[in-house]
């Protein structure tokens, strides 16, 4: 196992020492919500992420990456918005994350693993177009929840100063394959731990 499979092993890590450290029943579904959803995401079931046990009817995603923020908003548009990353290696680490009854802030590294011509695409300067690069920020996700623990939406943005870019060689990529088989390996695992709809606020 190399650094970058383990660091997605890892990345819900300081959600699961938060949860020990938190007794309040609406803030622990708000985290086990949070938990699947990156699960859920990674691993590339975005019908689940919006189902009516995880998300509200419209959920509104404000997303500020990159020269253009984008506004998304209902079922179809969430799901559109996935779909369009759906290929790429990506994970967080390095969390600051707190919970309150009205959702979730979490200051993070968001990790990337992206090809030289892509970087270009995207404006930064890459060496080569051919070789890959290890693309990483901190990032401020604001995701706001209802007082059922169902989520509203995600407000994310980007520091642009943070932003670092490291060539890797080949050896260390990590395929979107690999990234959903340890997601669903997550997820099998709680539920195994924690029974069926272990995330639902009752």
């Amino acid at each position: 196992m190399n650094r970058f499979e383990k660091a997605v092993y890892e990345c819900m890590d300081p959600v699961e020492a938060l949860l020990q450290r938190t007794e309040n029943p609406l803030h622990r579904a708000i985290l086990e919500n949070f938990r699947r959803h990156v699960h859920l995401e990674g691993s590339g079931q975005f019908d689940k992420i919006t189902a009516p046990d995880m998300s509200v009817d419209n959920p509104v995603y404000r997303v500020s990456w990159g020269d253009t923020p984008a506004l998304i908003e209902g079922k179809e548009g969430v799901i559109g918005f996935y779909n369009s990353v759906t290929e790429a290696v990506l994970w967080n680490s390095d969390d600051l994350i707190a919970v309150n009854d009205w959702g979730i802030a979490d200051e993070l590294t968001f990790n990337q693993h992206i090809k030289g011509s892509d970087l270009q695409n995207l404006g930064y300067t890459a060496d080569s177009p051919d070789a890959y690069y290890h693309l990483r920020s901190r990032q401020a996700f604001i995701w706001p929840y209802n007082d059922q623990a169902l989520l509203m939406g995600e407000n994310l943005y980007e520091d642009k100063t943070s932003v670092e870019i490291t060539q890797i060689d080949e050896s260390e990529l990590i395929t979107p394959q690999r990234v959903a088989e340890i997601h669903r390996e997550q997820l099998a695992r709680l539920e195994a731990e924690k029974g069926p709809n272990w995330w639902v606020y009752k």
